[in-house]
């Protein structure tokens, strides 16, 4: 487990539909320079409580801080301001628009100017779109995504797409990046190269990771550390050696029973 204060702490959330209860009581950490996934069977509750770290959700009990701070009561974008990055199972890069553009886009959360200052071409504006365009370019070359830099994101291989989207997401510098379902939908050669890339985010960026995933020779192959789900509950945490040969998580996994 970490050392030293988290990154990103969760405590007791409880997420609600209604009368069902899809997540119940669950906390999380993340550390500095840490790969963490949440695991667990479909419907086990781990979108739900990503979505309630996130603000999508607003949980019916629980908090989250992230560096000591409280996120409870932001918004989706408030929290993408001060630090918490997603990426969605559903790719959202505009297509139409390159990949150079969809970087530059998305560097505006961390400018000044504003949208009044944006549309009326002000002197902070044109500083925000220089720096924009400074940093997809560095981005572009660190990700090693120079090469597609003007291809219309709809005209991108699935794999490049999904690996573009969490390139994205590094633009407004966040504080910790959430990775939902990365591998989806990618072949055993690509899901190798979101490997070595979400492994360059942790060491190179230092940048801290969660992510949600199914694929589990990724996940025990990035992680640091495992959190596993089912029911709503978590129901164990730890390596990946330790979770691999834990019997709640076989049972939750292969369907038997544990006594």
């Amino acid at each position: 487990m970490i050392s030293g204060a988290p990154v990103l702490e969760v405590k007791g959330i409880e997420v609600r539909y209604g009368g069902v209860i899809a997540v119940n009581d669950a906390s999380l950490q993340v550390g500095e320079a840490e790969i963490v996934a949440l695991i667990g069977p479909n419907g086990a509750g781990k979108t739900s409580l990503f979505n309630a770290i996130a603000g999508v959700v607003k949980p019916a009990a629980g908090s989250v801080h992230l560096d000591g701070r409280s996120m409870n009561g932001s918004s989706p974008h408030e929290r993408a301001r001060r630090g918490l990055g997603r990426t969605f199972q559903a790719g959202r890069l505009f297509g139409r628009l390159t990949l150079r553009d969809n970087f530059e886009v998305a560097q505006y959360l961390r400018g000044r100017s504003g949208v009044l200052g944006a549309l009326t071409g002000s002197f902070g504006a044109r500083i925000d779109r220089n720096e924009a365009t400074r940093r997809a370019s560095e981005l572009l070359e660190a990700v090693a995504l120079e090469e597609y830099a003007d291809v219309p994101c709809q005209a991108l291989p699935y794999g490049i797409q999904r690996i573009a989207e969490i390139a994205r997401a590094l633009c407004i510098e966040p504080r910790v990046l959430l990775l939902d379902e990365p591998s989806a939908g990618l072949d055993s050669s690509e899901s190798e190269d979101l490997d070595r890339m979400v492994k360059r985010i942790r060491d190179l960026l230092e940048i801290p990771v969660l992510l949600i995933e199914h694929d589990m020779t990724l996940v025990m192959g990035i992680s640091d550390y495992i959190y596993v789900m089912d029911f709503g509950y978590m129901i164990a945490a730890g390596t990946p050696e330790e979770v691999r040969a834990d019997p709640r998580v076989i049972a939750a996994y292969l369907g038997d029973e544990v006594a």
